[in-house]
């Protein structure tokens, strides 16, 4: 099973909103840094949102800036990515995945992340 589970995805209705959720399974990742990427059919993997370990510093993408809120549950084990305002080009499958270490440059990279869920899919009707 992957370390990370995806949940939330669904099918909605452009101006829609949907909240992702990404857990661990079998270990924890409190300390890691935390991202959402997003895959489109025919486009490469792309950035979305990332957290700090702490919750205290997140990165987003321009074309999701003020749209999505990604924050962290109370253990900090847990994290979420609120969807607001949808759109249909927001339709992919989304990965949450993990990195111990990254600085503010590689966060909204993949390179440093080491663990990845199976993805959840999202699909946004005009």
């Amino acid at each position: 099973q992957a370390p990370l589970v995806e949940s939330g995805g669904g099918l909605v209705q452009a101006g829609g909103s949907l909240r992702l959720s990404c857990a661990p399974s079998g270990r924890t990742f409190s300390s890691y840094a935390m991202g959402w990427f997003r895959q489109a059919p025919g486009k490469e993997r792309e950035f979305v949102s990332a957290v700090g370990w702490s919750g205290g510093d997140t990165y987003y993408a321009d074309s999701v800036k003020d749209r999505f809120t990604i924050s962290r549950g109370n253990a900090k084990n847990t994290v979420y990515l609120q969807m607001n305002s949808l759109k249909p080009e927001d339709t992919a499958v989304y990965y949450c995945a993990a990195a111990q270490r990254v600085s503010a440059v590689t966060i909204a990279t993949m390179t440093p992340y080491n663990y990845w869920g199976q993805g959840t899919q999202v699909t946004v009707s005009s």
